[in-house]
Parts: C-alpha cells; sequence; structure tokens
C-alpha cells in the first residue's frame, strides 16, 4: 500500500508560503511557515494511517474460463466498498500486454457505503497459449482528502486462449443445416450409399448386384437388395503438422493456426454426428495423440491439446507421424492430414507413407495454399524480378499438385485450399465422404 499527496494538500502547502512571502524578512514567519508545513505534513500521515485499509475493500474478476483467439473477450470487474462512507476509486486493471485492449481497462467508481459496483473491458488475444493478468489496484482519496491512497488487490490469475471457438461453432451449424437441406432435397437415400445395413426390400433394376441377400430371396421367391445407411461412430483422426513450413504467415495467423482454427471445427461437428475424432500433432516426432472418442468432453480434450501448440522450425517427419497412427489406430478411419509442400522431396516423402495407410484407412490430405502465391501467378509481371518470382511460384504449385494428384492415384482424397476457406472446405469435403459412403 502507498500514497501521494492531493491537490488538497499543495494547495494548503502553498498557503504557508504565502504567509512567508508576507514577512520574508521575519524570523517570526519564517519559523511559523516551518511549523505550519511540519503540521500539514503530519495531519496527511496521520490521515493516511487513519483511512481506509485493504480490508475495506475488495476486487473480483469475472470472466470466461477460456478466451478464444480472434475475437472479443468480456473482462467483468466487481468493486466492492465495505467503508462506513462513499468512495470514489479509481480501478486499473493489469491485463496481459500481448492482448489486444478494444476498450479503457481504466474506471472511476463512485460506490455508496457497503456496496459494490461493476465496470468491465474487452480484449482480443491475437495468439493461443497461456497469459497471465496481474493484480488489480485500486486508488482513493483519504477522509480529509490530503492523500491518494493506493491499494494493491491480489487478483493475479492465468488464462488459457484457445484456437477461435465461436468459428467452429459456426460451421458445426453450417454442417447441420447442409444435411437438413440434403435431406429435404432427397426423396430417397442413394443406393447403395454407406456400410451399416438399414433393411431389406424387393430389388429393382439399378440396384447393385452385390447386394442381394441371396438367402432372402430364396426364402421369398423374388430377389431381394439390401438397404444400408451411412455409418456412425466412424473414426475420423486430425494429423497436424507443427512443422517449418507451418511457420508461415498468411494475415494475422500462421498457416498452424488456420489449421487448428480447421481441425476445431471438424471436431465439433464430427462428434455433432456421432463420430469418434481423435488428434495426431507431429513435428520431427509425435507430440500428442489423442485417440477417437465421442462426446462432448474428447472436444474439450482436443481444445486442451492445441491451445498452446507452436511450430517449429525443423522438417516434418511422416515416416515417424503414419507409423504411429498405424500401431495406435487399428480400426478404418477418415486420416486428414493437414501440411504444406513446397518442394519435391517432401512430396515424396509425403507420398510414400501416405501410401502406407491404404487400404486400412482413408487419407485425406489438406494442403493450405498460399494465396501470394495464387495471386502472383495471375498478375502480370512488370519487371524481370516478378518474371522469376512468378516462376518460383508457378513451381511450387505444379509441384503440390503433382503430390496431391499421387495421392488422388493411390486411392486416397487430397485438397489444395487457400486458408481462409479451410475450415469451411473442410467440413464440406467431410460431409461429401459420409455422404457418399468412402469409409
Amino acid at each position: 500500500m502507498r500514497f501521494v499527496f492531493s491537490s488538497r494538500f499543495f494547495i494548503l502547502l502553498s498557503g504557508g508560503f504565502a504567509l512567508l512571502s508576507v514577512g520574508w524578512s521575519s524570523k517570526g514567519a519564517l519559523y511559523l511557515t516551518l511549523v505550519y508545513d511540519v503540521f500539514l505534513i503530519a495531519l496527511a500521515v496521520t490521515d493516511y494511517f487513519v483511512s481506509e485499509g485493504p480490508a475495506e475493500f475488495s476486487i473480483e474478476r469475472e470472466m470466461e474460463d477460456r478466451f478464444s483467439m480472434g475475437a472479443i473477450n468480456h473482462v467483468k470487474i466487481r468493486a466492492a466498498n465495505k467503508a462506513a462512507r462513499p468512495i470514489t476509486l479509481i480501478v486499473k486493471d493489469e491485463y496481459p500486454p500481448e492482448m489486444e485492449l478494444i476498450t479503457p481497462r481504466e474506471a472511476r467508481l463512485t460506490i455508496p457505503a457497503n456496496r459494490n459496483r461493476k465496470w468491465g473491458y474487452d480484449l482480443m488475444p491475437t495468439a493461443r497459449g497461456d497469459y497471465s493478468f496481474g493484480n488489480t489496484p485500486l486508488r482513493f482519496l483519504s477522509k480529509m482528502g490530503l492523500v491518494w491512497k493506493q491499494i494493491n488487490c491480489l487478483t493475479a490469475c492465468t488464462v488459457k486462449v484457445y484456437p477461435d471457438i465461436m468459428a467452429a461453432k459456426e460451421n458445426e451449424l453450417y454442417a447441420h443445416r447442409n444435411r437438413a437441406l440434403q435431406q429435404g432435397m432427397r426423396r430417397a437415400r442413394p443406393r447403395g450409399q454407406g456400410r451399416e445395413f438399414e433393411s431389406l426390400r424387393d430389388f429393382v433394376i439399378g440396384d447393385e448386384i452385390r447386394h442381394i441377400s441371396w438367402a432372402a430371396s430364396a426364402r421369398r421367391g423374388k430377389l431381394i437388395t439390401r438397404q444400408y445407411t451411412i455409418e456412425r461412430s466412424q473414426n475420423i483422426v486430425v494429423m497436424i503438422d507443427a512443422g517449418r513450413l507451418m511457420t508461415a504467415k498468411i494475415g494475422r495467423l500462421s498457416k498452424l493456426d488456420h489449421a487448428i482454427n480447421a481441425a476445431l471445427s471438424i471436431a465439433y461437428v464430427a462428434v455433432s454426428g456421432g463420430d469418434n475424432v481423435g488428434l495426431l500433432i507431429f513435428n520431427r516426432r509425435v507430440r500428442s495423440f489423442l485417440a477417437p472418442r465421442r462426446g462432448r468432453d474428447q472436444v474439450n480434450r482436443i481444445m486442451e491439446a492445441l491451445y498452446n501448440v507452436e511450430p517449429q522450425m525443423i522438417e516434418p517427419s511422416y515416416a515417424r507421424a503414419f507409423s504411429f497412427l498405424g500401431v495406435n489406430c487399428h480400426r478404418r478411419s477418415l486420416v486428414i492430414v493437414l501440411t504444406d509442400l513446397v518442394d519435391r522431396d517432401a512430396s515424396a516423402e509425403l507420398l510414400a507413407h501416405a501410401s502406407s495407410l491404404v487400404p486400412r484407412h482413408l487419407p485425406l490430405i489438406v494442403t493450405i495454399g498460399d494465396t501470394d502465391l495464387s495471386a502472383l501467378v495471375r498478375t502480370a509481371p512488370a519487371t524481370s524480378s516478378d518474371v522469376y518470382r512468378q516462376s518460383v511460384a508457378e513451381g511450387i504449385l505444379r509441384q503440390r499438385e503433382q503430390a496431391l494428384s499421387g495421392i488422388r492415384q493411390l486411392g486416397g482424397l487430397a485438397i489444395d485450399v487457400p486458408a481462409r476457406r479451410l475450415s469451411l472446405e473442410l467440413v464440406n469435403k467431410y460431409l461429401e465422404v459420409k455422404e457418399r459412403g468412402l469409409l
């Protein structure tokens, strides 16, 4: 607890100097001024000690347990005055300096005796991870108004900033609407799709021969076909590359940030559809693994695994990642690999090891497109340097497309998606896989 003199103190102090200026040649005036100043300082010190202390005030910081990156998060301050007089408090909260301050974090609150007041401000985190709030200092005038007392309320705490949770929930809502629209447009489920048996019905021209139930046909004396529906409780495993290429920035976010937001969107959508979702994060080694499970608790586990992941300036090892997955995930799964490719060697390694997933699993390789490269290729070059840069960009895009074509030839799926559309396009691809019964 500390204090500073108030403007009232300095006004009264100036009165002593005025007395001295009137009788500056008199020793009595000098002595009287000295006594006056000493008395005033003693009075201010007494005022400090007789005024309210830390026990008369309390501060509580109210906020969500989880902050969402890139979204506005509200912090509420509740200040309580337990003193016997109304007091005006100047409150200045110590927020994490790494976050962007949207509204002022300082307020002047006049609180009646034995009452409390609320006030709040907004923050926007620009990166995931752990952040620390400091203590909250209060400043108020003493009883006689001679000093400003400052109290440091112990409100220090940490908060976790997670990926963009709101965007993930919006993609989940989009997926529900998409399914409802598709069901409304179709009078009957496409024949032969899905892997889960639903019912028997009479054979009609166009049904696949492999779906005929010969035992039922023999009993009924006519051809009977089996109908299938899309399986629930299928396995989805999201593999995230946290290596060197994922450090590249696209706008305010890195490619890894975009990949994490997309992974969270898929987790929300898949869990809401009854599927099991797993997670594998890798660079040179496997950094984190969550076996596929269903339910909202699994989404929470995925968020905990993702919120503080940072890319490292090392090359990813697809061999170790796919080998680990093969040992720890035996059930057929849709394996979504979120990565990036810019050279032939990386493409060849990915292609070689992704082939080991087929046919046990269905790989979906997703490369995060760089909009700068695409824009550079479309722009007419103005200088020889522009021609050189455009040539390099075209080579990178060509190599990437060749790698993705190789994945498709092996029986897998592959897409190259701009970062800003990654979450939406990935959700659409997941719904397509479900609708076509590819698992």
